[in-house]
């Protein structure tokens, strides 16, 4: 037996096993690596012999514009919600797959997830024989373990070849909704493996000749809820790209191939080199925050997302060791590609956003993870509401950057504290009023409050904390295509505030029932019901917790039909305070609801989040007080107990003297309760996590994992041998709870029964 063979040999054993893989699951190497691809050839030979800066800005503003059009386009004609109220981008990226430039209006994450597909399509499909790319083809891609954020978003990407050379590769992508998974609306809480999932299409060719072609969207449109949806969305992706093919086209006939190569390369290599002189002049040193997830959307569980961010010269590192492990059958998992293009999101919004948006701003930062966590799942995990960890990469950045951030004397953006991160929107599915089936998500997501910045309040539902400009949807239209039915909209949630010296922008209020369906119902993907998501900054308030009320059993209409006075004002606290419906049964409950059938005239209430608070509430301006109090955002009694604030309550006017008396005595009382640091640690810290609590994550050592599941199951892992974890279906439990109950009434039964 020979234990070598010859180079010959080897070579066409390579080739062979290159020929005959079983089958091409997503490519680690391209996954894993967030980085810039090394120059080209043609952009070396570009650049190398210099290139003009204002011919560079001048090519700039005409790919924007570009870009811009088409992104109107798919806002204008898209059928999706998504695509209606902003939730979509359109993009360009390098002939290699970097992605170069976006809408400026567009969702950075879900462009910044789409460089990855186009890589994998260059690796494995270019020179496939049975494949091939060419002019006028065009690939479609929706499953996040080959790159995006989750099923729900569908990306539509196609080469653009001038002269017979491939220049440059764009790209529309949309958040469609409805994907055929296991609850409609295409964000299956209940989803227990990626088969639950819906269609998970890696990147194939849908497009020839600027053609669909039918077999396949046939087949697409066989796989999910709406087909009507799935053809339109289809056909308005790829007519939006072969409209910003035509822009670019026209580019290069003006300046030339080197014109445009040059300029998207320099565009990204100066990114990149601003982004290591931004990071050198930061202070060397790591800051910290943990952040948690309080729900499996399943059941109530602690999962730890631990962040470290280390600054040493110009490098940056961002370690998520000590995280939560993945779950088995949970879809709050996420892969770490997707985790990554959420972290560029985040950066992009909240720490440095007059950096262009673009995948360079996150080549030079190292991320460490451990592998299966919550944030760096294994391809087999559900991953269908992997929202839940990335809107927690969105805010990762701010208090530990505002540390960092707070002693420059150069500030890119206001230190500013956590914007709500939560999902706080109805999805829904069913039959409609017109007799079509459908599923879908609500626009209201589009409104989270954003946190209270260093020198003024956060603003009201300001934007989504994954797009900087998106639309939180008109109610009319919605309720034109489906029986939902608005009850109380976009009224700011009184109190529900992130208090501090600057309180965060609040969020508001959404009522909805349904009307003439006879089949039809809601879910909430969201946590943050038992431990609040968004924190306060410097002493802020974090925001508070919210829950998911309803009343069931009741008909709305026939009640108001009886009694048009029946109920004063659909406000969420009054109706659950005074329950002025006869009958209905009032619940409240975490915002984790898997898909629920709704009869007409039921009533489901959420709340859109606050900010977190930045300052020390007694720091607050008493005039921003009553200004709150003013403008009923703010209850008198809450004035006094939160702000200790002394005024009168007719004509809100402050005392001065008194308010700083009061604060004053409060501060006293402050220092008598307080405490040297040690002494708390001795009597509030404990060696591991209490027995009672479900937790997932590291304690006091990153190295060590646990695991505690609401039974009461522990187990204690090395970091670097991470189990998933199982959960038990929460019917399953319930059952075994109830039969436990008729066993102890059986016994007490037979006591009664014996005379004892």
């Amino acid at each position: 037996m020979h234990d070598k063979i010859s180079a010959e040999d080897q070579a066409l054993l390579d080739k062979f096993l290159a020929d005959n893989k079983m089958f091409l699951g997503p490519d680690p190497e391209i996954m894993r690596n967030h980085g810039v691809a090394p120059r080209s050839e043609a952009e070396d030979a570009i650049l190398s012999k210099g290139f003009d800066a204002h011919r560079a800005h001048h090519i700039r503003g005409l790919v924007n514009a570009a870009l811009s059009e088409s992104f109107q386009m798919v806002n204008q004609m898209g059928a999706a919600p998504g695509a209606k109220w902003g939730d979509l981008v359109t993009a360009i990226y390098t002939a290699n797959g970097n992605l170069a430039m976006i809408a400026p209006h567009g969702i950075i994450t879900f462009a910044a997830c789409a460089f990855y597909p186009i890589r994998f399509i260059i690796k494995n499909w270019m020179e496939d024989p049975t494949v091939g790319v060419k002019d006028g083809d065009g690939f479609i891609h929706n499953d996040a373990r080959y790159g995006g954020v989750h099923n729900t978003d569908q990306s539509m990407m196609m080469p653009l070849y001038y002269k017979g050379e491939l220049i440059c590769w764009l790209s529309s992508t949309i958040h469609e909704g409805e994907n055929g998974a296991c609850e409609p609306g295409g964000l299956p809480a209940a989803a227990e493996s990626k088969y639950d999932e819906g269609i998970k299409m890696s990147p194939f060719k849908v497009v020839e000749n600027f053609q669909l072609k039918r077999d396949l969207v046939t087949f697409l449109q066989n796989s999910v809820r709406d087909p009507k949806l799935q053809l339109e969305d289809m056909k308005v992706k790829l007519h939006a790209v072969m409209r910003l093919r035509e822009r670019i086209v026209a580019i290069l006939d003006q300046f030339g191939r080197e014109a445009l190569i040059g300029t998207m390369r320099m565009h990204l290599e100066d990114t990149e080199v601003e982004v290591r002189r931004r990071i050198r002049e930061l202070p060397d040193g790591t800051t910290r925050v943990l952040q948690f997830m309080d729900s499996s959307l399943r059941e109530n569980i602690m999962q730890k997302i631990s962040v470290a961010i280390t600054v040493k010269g110009d490098r940056m590192l961002m370690d998520f060791r000590g995280t939560a492990p993945q779950f088995l059958n949970r879809s709050v998992n996420t892969n770490l590609a997707s985790f990554k293009a959420a972290l560029a999101t985040g950066l992009l919004q909240n720490i440095w956003p007059d950096l262009p948006h673009t995948m360079a701003v996150l080549s030079p930062i190292e991320v460490i993870t451990d592998r299966n966590s919550i944030v760096d799942a294994e391809g087999e995990m559900p991953q269908a509401m992997s929202l839940m960890p990335l809107f927690k990469a969105c805010v990762a950045w701010t208090i530990p950057m505002a540390k960092f951030n707070y002693s420059l004397p150069k500030k890119y953006s206001a230190i500013i504290a956590s914007q709500y991160d939560q999902a706080a929107t109805f999805i829904y599915g069913g039959l409609t009023q017109h007799g079509d089936v459908t599923g879908n998500f609500c626009g209201d997501i589009n409104g989270m409050g954003q946190g209270a910045r260093s020198h003024a309040d956060g603003e009201h539902s300001v934007s989504p904390v994954f797009g900087f400009m998106a639309d939180s949807g008109e109610h009319e239209i919605n309720e034109e295509d489906t029986p939902i039915i608005r009850l109380g909209a976009q009224r700011l949630a009184k109190d529900r505030i992130g208090f501090g010296k600057y309180r965060g922008g609040m969020g508001y209020e959404q009522i909805a029932t349904a009307r003439g369906s006879g089949l039809w119902g809601f879910m909430t993907g969201c946590e943050g019901s038992k431990f609040p998501s968004a924190q306060g900054l410097f002493g802020g308030y974090s925001c508070p917790s919210y829950q998911l009320m309803k009343i069931k059993g009741i008909n709305i209409f026939e009640e108001l039909k009886k009694n048009p006075n029946v109920v004063e004002v659909f406000d969420i606290v009054k109706l659950m305070n005074e329950r002025p419906i006869p009958g209905g049964k009032y619940s409240s409950n975490d915002m984790g609801m898997t898909f629920e059938l709704c009869s007409d005239g039921e009533i489901y209430m959420i709340c859109q989040g606050s900010g977190g608070g930045y300052g020390d509430v007694l720091e607050r301006d008493p005039a921003l007080v009553m200004k709150d109090v003013r403008e009923d955002l703010l209850s008198p009694d809450l004035a006094r107990e939160i702000y200790q604030v002394v005024f009168d309550d007719k004509t809100l006017v402050v005392d001065e003297d008194a308010t700083a008396k009061l604060r004053a005595d409060v501060r006293r009382q402050r220092l008598a309760r307080g405490k040297p640091f040690d002494q708390f640690c001795k009597e509030w810290v404990t060696p591991e996590p209490p027995a009672h609590l479900p937790y997932l994550g590291s304690w006091d050592n990153p190295k060590e994992i646990y695991a505690t599941t609401p039974m009461g199951q522990r187990v204690k892992m090395p970091a670097d041998q991470i189990q998933g974890v199982f959960m038990p279906n929460p019917k399953d439990l319930a059952i075994m709870q109830l039969e436990g109950e008729v066993e102890k009434l059986k016994a007490q039964l037979a006591e009664c029964q014996s005379g004892k």
